[in-house]
């Protein structure tokens, strides 16, 4: 039994040492991870599938979830849905920023002298009037961790590392 321990710490081991996914979360993280999978994974086989994923939802009440949708899920697992695949997928859309370097390429689109930064009120309107329009609170939103001088220009390569890397001020 001793040796069958040792087997399964290996095997552990392994499959952390191949997959760095588990070095994005903390280990309670991960449990509740480990928890929500067990939840989905509605068959106990180690694996989501289709089935899995109409239980769950007829479970949450959502019945008429189309087949199309439910496939879509399972092909962002690009393979069976283990769960060192959940939590990937999961990492991916907890740290879903854009590398800095393509946060600051689109930066620069609005520093044509390369000073460093950009306007706060004309980048405000820009992201009020194109695109994905923002509302005024969610400008505000972007804007609350922004490093803005007294002029009013946001130091973009701070906010890009900020963006990326997270608020020192939050982690304390």
């Amino acid at each position: 039994m001793a040796s069958k321990k040792a087997s399964n710490k290996r095997q552990r081991a392994a499959q952390k040492s191949c997959s760095n996914v588990f070095s994005m979360f903390e280990q309670s993280q991960i449990q509740e991870f480990k928890e929500a999978f067990g939840c989905i994974d509605q068959d106990r086989d180690g694996v989501i599938k289709k089935q899995d994923l109409k239980e769950t939802y007829a479970q949450l009440g959502k019945l008429n979830v189309k087949d199309e949708e439910l496939e879509e899920m399972l092909n962002e697992g690009k393979g069976p849905i283990n769960f060192t695949v959940f939590l990937s997928l999961f990492g991916e859309k907890l740290n879903g920023t854009d590398p800095e370097d393509t946060i600051l390429s689109a930066f620069k689109l609005f520093d044509p002298n390369a000073t460093g930064f950009v306007n706060k009120d004309e980048f405000r309107r820009l992201l009020m009037n194109q695109a994905d329009r923002f509302t005024a609170e969610e400008a505000d939103q972007a804007f609350a961790l922004a490093p803005i001088d007294p002029m009013g220009n946001i130091d973009y390569k701070s906010l890009c590392y900020t963006i990326t890397h997270g608020d020192e001020k939050e982690e304390s």
